[in-house]
C-alpha cells in the first residue's frame, strides 16, 4: 500500500495529510510543489474514503527510505510502489506497513508484470481488480487500482 493515513486536526486538505504521512512512514520529505494532484476519492473495503495524492519524488536511484520502525514491521530498505501518496482515513491499532519497495515506471508497464485478479463475494457478485507482479510480491487491491488510475494518467495510450 502507499503511505498514507487518517487526517489530523493541523492537516489543511488531503495533500497535507499524504505529505505528513509519507514522512512520517517512509522518512521522505516531500515538497508541496512536487505534488501533481490528488486522483478522485476512492472507497476502501471499510467504507472509509481515500483520496489518492500524486507527487513527483524524483528518480529512484536518488531516493532514500528511512521506514519508521514504529509504523513499519520490516524496516529493512528493500524495493514504495509508485511515487504516490494515499491519505486513507484509517488507521490500524498493528503497524501499518509490512516492507517497503520500488517499481519503476518501466517495470510497471510491462506486459508481463500486469494482470487481474478475479473476485466473487458469497452472494455471487463477481468483479475483477488489476494486479501488478514484481517477483514475490503483488501490488494489488486498493494500492493497484491507485497504480492503475495513476499510470493512465501518466502514460495515456501506452496503459
Amino acid at each position: 500500500s502507499f503511505p498514507g493515513g487518517r487526517r489530523d486536526p493541523a492537516d489543511r486538505d488531503a495533500v497535507a495529510t499524504a505529505l505528513r504521512e509519507t514522512r512520517e512512514e517512509l522518512g521522505v520529505a516531500v515538497a508541496p510543489a512536487s505534488v501533481w494532484g490528488q486522483l478522485r476519492t476512492l472507497p476502501d473495503r471499510q467504507g472509509m474514503t481515500v483520496a489518492p495524492v500524486v507527487a513527483n519524488l524524483g528518480p529512484l536511484e536518488a531516493l532514500t527510505l528511512n521506514p519508521n520502525p514504529d509504523e513499519v514491521s520490516d524496516s529493512s530498505p528493500s524495493p514504495a510502489p509508485l511515487p504516490v501518496a494515499a491519505a486513507p482515513g484509517h488507521r490500524g491499532l498493528c503497524r501499518q506497513v509490512e516492507e517497503v519497495f520500488t517499481l519503476p515506471l518501466a517495470h510497471l508497464l510491462r506486459e508481463e508484470n500486469q494482470g487481474y485478479t478475479h473476485f466473487r463475494t458469497a452472494s455471487g457478485y463477481g468483479y475483477t481488480l488489476p494486479v501488478f507482479l514484481n517477483g514475490p510480491h503483488k501490488v494489488w487491491g486498493l494500492t493497484a487500482i491507485i497504480t492503475e488510475l495513476t499510470l493512465e494518467l501518466l502514460v495515456p495510450g501506452r496503459y
